[in-house]
């Protein structure tokens, strides 16, 4: 008699977010006489997040054509499309993307590589320019990273900054101008 296979699929274990709910406290806050049994520790937070396409800035990734008609382009070199992160914010960058990838999107990385090859057909409106970008379609995102105040009752603010990320979700941006 044949044993039936089974297939084990691991769950990622939630994430803890329990000392995100802490109140912020001030930088100079001293510890009073209350104390919590909160864990020291670091993290970082996502405060916010905006989809944006991050253009490839290398020759062959971007064109313009009209006015009107049809633009047919390919991308003609292949290269990679990086993170930017503000100052202060590099050596948080694997804590950045990690976070984002589990609080925005699994496609998020540090950078996406893009072949030779990708090709995109497109009517330009009669009188105007179409404008063709090619890129990632990534997240601008504003972190902050704090950690557990003296009193372990409270979150103090460490660093903060913006970044933005590139996905593995790659293609044309298109738009038109007068000129």
């Amino acid at each position: 008699m044949a044993v039936p296979s089974v297939e084990v699929v691991e769950e990622a274990a939630p994430e803890d977010d329990s000392l995100a709910q802490l109140p912020e406290t001030s930088t100079n806050a001293e510890a009073g006489t209350q104390a919590c049994d909160n864990p020291r520790r670091t993290w970082i937070e996502i405060t916010s997040k905006t989809g944006i396409h991050m253009p490839a800035n290398w020759r062959g990734t971007s064109f313009k054509d009209g006015p009107g008609g049809i633009m047919v382009v390919k991308v003609e070199n292949s290269g990679t499309i990086k993170r930017e992160v503000s100052a202060g914010g590099e050596v948080e960058v694997s804590g950045i993307v990690a976070k984002a990838k589990v609080s925005i999107s699994a496609s998020i990385g540090t950078e996406v590589g893009v072949s030779v090859g990708h090709e995109y057909r497109r009517n330009v409106t009669a009188g105007k320019y179409g404008h063709l970008q090619y890129g990632s379609w990534g997240y601008s995102v504003k972190w902050a990273k704090y950690e557990t105040s003296a009193d372990r009752c409270g979150k103090k603010l460490i660093k903060s900054g913006t970044a933005k990320l590139p996905s593995s979700e790659v293609g044309w941006r298109y738009w038109e101008t007068n000129s």
